[in-house]
């Protein structure tokens, strides 16, 4: 073993039995023994699988000494006869050692062996077998990836199919009739994958009624099968292992099973075992054994995508050519992978520097013929060959062309001038690492795969020659198994995302889904209208994810965003009023209300609002609401719970009365409500309904309308709801040792935490959850640093964000931490994105068995003291209020201005908390003034532009830590967020680009006929995306606010109240090393497309407002920041007010104010006269602005100096903080210089 490249130690067991344990020890009194190994387990000892543990993981923990013993159970356990243990690492002091012991039990199996022409037919006693449960259980391997194993089918429609389809299991199953057996294909429900490996698998089929469970291994799919009855009608027979043609003995409908089934039961009748024993009832057709044979088709794995290969010698080919008098030679082989590139052959020919390479290029088999450096000869053919199945190559380089031949395609074929030769050595899998072999690159990857029946000229490669060093030379092989394994079953996508995957891990597609991140976790979505109000936007329709990252998906509401209050609204299908007569108690009008949201969407928006109403109008004559005699119910609604409510119009529940009875103002005094009166002219029940838990409507039914001139007219108005009470929840901790607890953290497979804290202490635990060894923990580790750390099994992982200023400075900070089985990820403030990848074979599962210490930990140490709110993890807000009014050293809410549920700062301002008050900072909105409300606007010429330059090559995503910097991943999430308004009369017109160092670019245009345009070149050999989500003129002098969000390839496009829309991109590929962001006039784009270059040529005649890109505000740096490197004016600019104008609708143009024009030093004469003509222009205003100010002075005379002193004071003070923000956002990396004394925030 210790002279061996690849020891292991293998166990022949005597019989299959079932091993449920292993356990291994060092050897006796040494220094040897070893601490990790994988275990691989064969029938025959030639055909190996590894064994995975129920999280994937595959390799076993070992032993730390030389006389400890260490168990490791097997889930699932194994029936196999041989094991073989493969140690990874060992004491690096010593040598390998080590002593095992195996524990199980006995296993009996009931085998039948199917050559692909044979099946069992289990014949019925009478001619039907009606059942209503059914219980089919089996195991089986395969030597193909096609074959039926079960069918039986009845003359009524019903049937059952089992059968193998792209080695996957497919269940077809139907109760049904004739008239339904036809009408449209037979859908299955597939279950497994990789299922023609030779190794069991088992399978269970339960049914009850119409009720199904499928088992195939470890994995379980339930589902509710098609058809009018619940019994399962079979005619005659069930056939196993294929369907037979009947009157046809030998002849199938489909394609047989080929392969082994034991222990094959149906209803507790073992099948094999009464074929075994020639019992009448069981006919068997073809050659069925009842032993299983040895597979003859043994793989062997590639491990690496960079140094794996096996070269072997050419002269068996030069010899055998030699001997036919031909030249050439000829290769054939099958493989299997999940990747979509790698390096299948590499063979140096005899003519310099000809070579031959056949390689998997984009999913597709490529041959090139390299004759020179620079002429090349090129075929390609197949389709997703990386699909995981099996493909046969042919390759044949005899007589004078080469012919490729995949699988039963057609050949595609090079043609020869002469005949080739090899020369040395062929290379397959890839090429050695060494710079010796000069003649043998990897074009991208080294294959990474599994090979079988690998054959040069006709003679097949013997690995066993290879394994032992007499034949050829190999590295990163193991021989005997294919390692092949399903990353996506089961699929760890969450909300729906579609799992793609390569041989070391897997994706998640998230297009469409609403969600995004590596497991399409979390919502794009904001999970309230308040969030929505909060992040700067106005009314109109959005998408709401009420449980952000929980199972509930996005729901479309209108959000009304008053001065006061932001108002959420879902409307119904039946809004308008409804007319009802004819109806009576026994046979009562009755409508349903389907809203725009989910039942569980609209608990989750009742439950988080402040409060919730709902209208109900109800007009009558001589339809009455109660019966008069006994106050029975005559007509009534039904609540969320669907539960029949009688109180109508505002009253308190359980009360059967209406709003003019609260009010005291019914028509007769003698009833509670007005309709029953019972009068023949109009009355009016009308009310608003309040009470939260019962809400919405969800029914209503009318009963007296049908004596003479009865009548009652409705409408039921949309929910309403406003508030957000979870936003402001918070818990104040005073006392180190104090601390909220919870339940167990549920978050196996992955979770995110999230929540705002403001501190004066350097350190302290923001909550921890623990189990036997696993645990999690997020923390404020020094005054500057907030830690996430945690252990699945692999070992402590510990993400850290640094940030530039203290995080102990009073004032609100926020943290996000998310942990899936891709990654671990840490957010602080608009800081850079911190994470780090999870190892591709490592334990997904976090488990955990404590309660979750909020505030502080089980060990009453390092707790924190300061205001936590907010706290929601996996899409479930934490009542931290509640829990804080019983605990000791913790109070309900937060001390300060900004702990309140009032809005002090809009449009994604943050508050701070001063000695005697409050200020916004601003630094991150493109607004401006004390609230972040005020529009930052600017009037452009066709001349002008404004250019923001990045600082660095700047990565829209997120920036690696140092943690992570060593760990590529293959794909990343890209994400924009862009937000503006503008008004303008001119087109075509540029709007706003993006451009970057690789040639990409956005642009947001407006055409030649004055319609919305947004272009996106994400591949520079691409053509553009390109949408028009407004396809009428907004060159109409009025003001219009655009947002567009990008989430991978989805683009979420928003025009002014009405117009909301998603479309998707051709690609998902994120924008590389941006250059810089223009407004207006642009020159000098590298690629770009003809409409593109004309707008950006006729530049922008209007006023911008509010621009927003990301975090980066350009109008508003270029107003703060005239001298900065980072920004570049062109042309004219004049601060305006068309954004507050057009808000207000007291005019339909903008009116340029008295502030300083912007431009660079060096401009041009026209541009001189320019300014001359708009300095004439602003005079005239500044007088028309000097009058008005005096006729407002003289209105204000009363008013104190001491009061205006106070508030200039007070102004002043709060435009310096924001300066201060402002310029340290700016400036971080520029530091060290000077502090510019002209710096100014313009209030408009």
């Amino acid at each position: 073993m210790l002279t061996d490249a690849q020891p292991w130690l293998q166990l022949d067991l005597g019989d299959r039995v079932e091993v449920t344990a292993v356990a291994t020890q060092g050897r006796y009194d040494s220094s040897d023994w070893v601490s990790s190994f994988l275990l691989l387990y064969s029938d025959t000892g030639r055909a190996w699988k590894q064994h995975r543990q129920e999280d994937g993981v595959g390799k076993f923990v070992g032993n730390m000494n030389s006389e400890g013993v260490v168990q490791n159970r097997l889930t699932p356990s194994v029936r196999t006869r041989f094991l073989r243990f493969v140690p990874l690492d060992w004491n690096p002091s010593g040598w390998l050692g080590l002593r095992v012991e195996v524990y199980g039990c006995s296993y009996k199996s009931y085998v039948a062996d199917f050559d692909g022409r044979s099946s069992l037919l289990y014949r019925f006693n009478q001619k039907s077998m009606s059942t209503v449960k059914d219980v089919i259980s089996l195991r089986f391997k395969s030597r193909q990836a096609e074959g039926v194993l079960l069918h039986g089918e009845g003359q009524r429609g019903d049937y059952i199919t089992l059968e193998l389809h792209r080695a996957k299991l497919a269940l077809y199953l139907n109760l049904d009739d004739t008239r339904l057996r036809f009408s449209s294909g037979r859908v299955a429900v597939t279950l497994g994958s990789l299922l023609d490996d030779q190794h069991w698998h088992s399978v269970l089929v339960e049914r009850f009624n119409k009720q199904v469970n499928l088992t195939v291994d470890s994995h379980t799919q339930h589902f509710r099968t098609k058809g009018e009855g619940d019994s399962l009608d079979v005619d005659y027979e069930l056939s196993f292992g294929g369907i037979p043609l009947p009157g046809k003995p030998g002849t199938f409908l489909r394609k047989n099973f080929h392969g082994c089934i034991e222990n094959l039961y149906y209803n507790g009748i073992n099948i094999i075992d009464l074929a075994k024993r020639r019992k009448p009832q069981i006919y068997s057709v073809g050659n069925v054994t009842f032993s299983c044979s040895d597979p003859q088709l043994v793989a062997s794995t590639f491990l690496s995508s960079s140094s794996s290969f096996l070269s072997l010698p050419a002269t068996t080919a030069t010899t055998a050519a030699a001997s036919t008098g031909t030249a050439g030679f000829s290769v054939r082989f099958q493989f299997r992978t999940w990747n979509p590139d790698g390096l299948l052959l590499s063979a140096r020919l005899a003519r310099e520097p000809q070579r031959l390479e056949l390689q998997i290029s984009s999913s597709r088999i490529r041959l090139t013929l390299h004759t020179s450096t620079q002429h090349t000869s090129e075929v390609s053919t197949g389709h997703r060959v990386n699909d995981g199945l099996w493909h046969s190559v042919n390759l044949d380089t005899r007589n004078f062309q080469i012919t490729l031949t995949l699988d039963n395609e057609p050949a595609s074929t090079i043609e020869l001038e002469q005949r080739l030769d090899t020369e040395d050595l062929i290379y397959f899998g890839g090429c050695p690492l060494s710079t010796g072999v000069s003649h043998c690159k990897n074009p991208t990857l080294a294959f990474q795969g599994c090979m079988r029946l690998l054959f040069v000229n006709s003679q097949p490669v013997n690995f066993n020659h290879v394994q032992q060093g007499l034949l050829g030379n190999y590295n990163q092989l193991q021989f005997d198994t294919c390692g092949i394994h399903d990353r996506c079953l089961p699929n760890l996508c969450e909300h729906g995302g579609q799992c793609s995957q390569a041989w070391t891990t897997f994706y998640c597609h998230c297009s469409g889904t609403g969600y995004s991140g590596a497991t399409c976790h979390n919502s794009i979505y904001e999970s309230s209208c308040e969030a929505y109000r909060l992040t700067g936007s106005s009314s109109g329709y959005y998408s709401i994810d009420p449980d952000g990252s929980g199972p509930l998906g996005p729901a479309r509401v209108y959000c009304n965003m008053t001065d006061d209050k932001v108002w959420t609204v879902l409307t119904h299908n039946s809004t308008a009023p409804v007319k009802v007569h004819g109806s009576s108690v026994q046979k009562p009008y009755v409508m349903r209300f389907n809203y725009s949201a989910s039942p569980e969407q609209l608990r989750a928006v009742v439950t988080g609002s402040e409060r919730c109403q709902q209208e109900v109008v109800y007009n009558c004559r001589k339809s009455r609401l109660f019966n008069t005699w006994d106050g029975t119910p005559l007509s009534w609604w039904v609540d969320q719970g669907g539960e029949r409510r009688t109180y109508w119009g505002g009253f308190l529940p359980g009360v059967q009365q209406c709003s003019c009875s609260l009010e005291e103002n019914c028509m007769d005094m003698n009833y509670f409500c007005n309709c029953d009166a019972d009068t023949n002219t109009w009355a009016n029940d009308t009310g608003v309904l309040s009470y939260k838990d019962h809400l919405p409507v969800t029914q209503i039914v009318i009963g007296d309308t049908n004596r003479t001139d009865s009548q009652a007219v409705y409408r039921i108005g949309p929910l309403r709801c406003y508030g957000d009470k979870w936003i402001w929840n918070a818990a104040s901790f005073y006392q180190e040792s104090s601390y909220l607890h919870f339940p167990t953290l549920q978050a196996e497979l992955g979770s995110d935490i999230s929540f705002y804290f403001k501190t004066s202490s350097p350190s302290g635990v923001f909550l921890e959850n623990l189990g036997l060894k696993d645990f999690i923990r997020v923390e404020l580790s020094s005054p500057s640093v907030v830690t996430f750390s945690f252990d699945v099994g692999n070992g402590p992982v510990v993400l850290a964000v640094k940030s530039h200023l203290p995080l102990n400075d009073r004032q609100w900070h926020y943290v996000r931490a998310e942990r899936n089985v891709k990654e671990a990820s840490l957010q602080v403030d608009q800081l850079p994105l911190r994470f780090l990848d999870a190892p591709s074979d490592g334990h997904l599962r976090l488990r955990l068995n404590s309660q979750l210490f909020v505030g502080g930990t089980a060990s009453r140490q390092r707790g924190f003291l300061g205001c936590i709110r907010t706290l929601t993890i996996g899409g479930v807000t934490f009542n931290l209020e509640e829990r804080a009014k019983m605990t000791p050293g913790v109070s309900s809410g937060c001390p300060g201005y900004c702990s309140g549920s009032s809005s002090l700062c809009y449009n994604r301002g943050r508050c701070l908390e001063k000695n005697s008050g409050y200020v916004c900072d601003c630094s991150q909105s493109a607004y401006g003034g004390p609230s972040c409300k005020e529009e930052v606007s600017v009037s452009f010429d066709r001349e002008s532009s404004v250019t923001y330059t990045f600082q660095e090559p700047f990565s829209v995503m997120q920036n690696r830590s140092s943690q992570a910097s060593s760990v590529s991943r293959e794909s990343s999430r890209a994400r924009e967020n862009v937000a503006f308004s503008f008004l303008t009369s001119q087109s075509p017109a540029m709007l706003l680009s993006v451009s970057t160092f690789s040639q990409q670019y956005i642009a947001v245009i407006l055409a030649r006929n004055g319609s919305l345009q947004i272009w996106y070149r994400l591949h520079v050999d691409r053509r553009p995306d390109v949408f028009n989500p407004a396809p009428s003129s907004l060159a109409d002098g009025r003001l219009h606010r655009v947002r567009i969000h990008r989430e991978g390839r989805d683009v979420y496009i928003q025009i002014d109240k009405d117009t909301d829309l998603r479309y998707s991109l051709s690609s998902d590929a994120e924008l590389i090393s941006i250059k810089s962001l223009t407004l207006g006039k642009v020159t000098g784009m590298d690629v770009v497309d003809e409409e593109v270059r004309q707008a950006g040529s006729r530049g922008f005649i209007g006023c911008l407002s509010s621009v927003q890109f990301n975090h980066v505000a350009p109008l508003k740096a270029a107003l703060l920041n005239r001298g900065s490197s980072l920004v570049s004016i062109r042309g004219q600019l004049v601060e305006s007010n068309c954004g507050v104008l057009a808000d207000s609708k007291t005019s339909k143009t903008a009116v340029d104010r008295g502030k300083e024009p912007l431009r660079n030093a060096s401009q041009s004469n026209s541009a001189v006269i320019g300014g001359v003509v708009t300095a004439v222009v602003f005079s005239a205003l500044c007088v028309l602005a000097v009058v008005c100010g005096f006729l407002y002075q003289q209105r204000r005379r009363g008013s104190g100096a001491q009061r205006r002193n106070g508030s200039m004071s007070e102004k002043e003070e709060h435009r310096h903080s924001l300066e201060t923000a402002y310029r340290a956002e700016l400036h971080l990396q520029h530091h060290g210089s000077a502090v510019r004394d002209n710096m100014k925030e313009y209030y408009i």
